[in-house]
């Protein structure tokens, strides 16, 4: 048994560490035919839900439109408690870093313009991968 004692104070570190993971979502996207108005997407979240204790350590996303962006164009990816401003259709962020895991996201899309928008901003996917600790 004493042969064995050091094996056991090396592997307990490894025991002791957290689990890590990720889960993905994805939806269907918003259409806006009017400048002004604001566009949520349905709720991503994760099928499964990770343990109440783990924690967000990085996002990815990925947003897509069946047409070009229009002028004045902002798209967020929300939680409940805290909103990041998007600059490109895809991306990675530790914005969220320290949220539960199993958290539930939104993507916001709103066009800073009035009247109709000719062709309509249509967002035919959102998509995040939540990587947690």
């Amino acid at each position: 048994m004493k042969a064995f004692l050091p094996l056991l104070v090396l592997l307990a570190p490894l025991g002791a560490q957290a689990v890590s993971g990720s889960w993905a979502a994805d939806a269907t996207g918003v259409t806006l035919e009017t400048g002004g108005v604001r566009g949520e997407s349905p709720s991503l979240r994760a099928v499964n839900p990770p343990a109440a204790n783990a924690r967000v350590t990085s996002v990815n996303w990925r947003y897509q439109l069946l047409a070009g962006a229009p002028a004045g164009l902002q798209v967020q990816l929300c939680t409940l408690s805290q909103c990041l401003s998007l600059g490109a259709g895809s991306g990675r962020s530790e914005a969220f870093n320290g949220m539960p895991a199993d958290s539930e996201f939104r993507f916001v899309y709103f066009v800073q313009s009035r009247g109709a928008l000719n062709p309509p901003l249509r967002a035919i996917s959102n998509q995040v991968i939540v990587n947690y600790e």
